[in-house]
């Protein structure tokens, strides 16, 4: 991955917010290389892309796909991230879909800040096969 992460403050002590705040960004950097790395978008058109993996409808979307995949530890992550108080929620998404996606960033968060950046990718890629599925039923 980008950099190996030695946090000082034990990973239970983090509050799931501050996981998700990570995940956002460890999941935001994932997106941004797939769409450069196979793509040949104009910089006008990453960002509609992007979005298609990063809004919290899409990131509902993908985490269902990936609970039957996950760990024990892995879900016990995600129901914290779920449960995790927000003051705010998104315009275009519903408080569950918010809940999942801050749940999916915690996830990414957690497993970044383990080090895990085999697993990550290994989530990831099946973020990106749900995406593919998803485009060619639209089809």
């Amino acid at each position: 991955m980008l950099l190996d992460c030695e946090s000082e403050i034990d990973i239970r002590e983090h509050s799931p917010l501050a996981l998700a705040f990570m995940g956002d960004g460890v999941y935001e950097l994932l997106v941004r290389r797939l769409l450069v790395t196979h793509t040949r978008l104009a910089p006008s058109r990453l960002h509609s892309e992007a979005v298609k993996y990063v809004s919290a409808k899409a990131q509902f979307v993908f985490l269902q796909a990936l609970l039957p995949l996950l760990t024990e530890q892995e879900q016990a992550v995600v129901r914290r991230g779920k449960n995790a108080s927000k003051a705010t929620v998104a315009k275009h998404a519903t408080p569950e879909e918010y809940r999942a996606s801050t749940a999916l960033e915690a996830l990414f968060g957690w497993l970044y800040l383990q080090n895990r950046f085999d697993r990550i990718e290994e989530l990831f890629a099946l973020i990106v096969k749900t995406r593919m599925e998803q485009e060619q039923t639209a089809e």
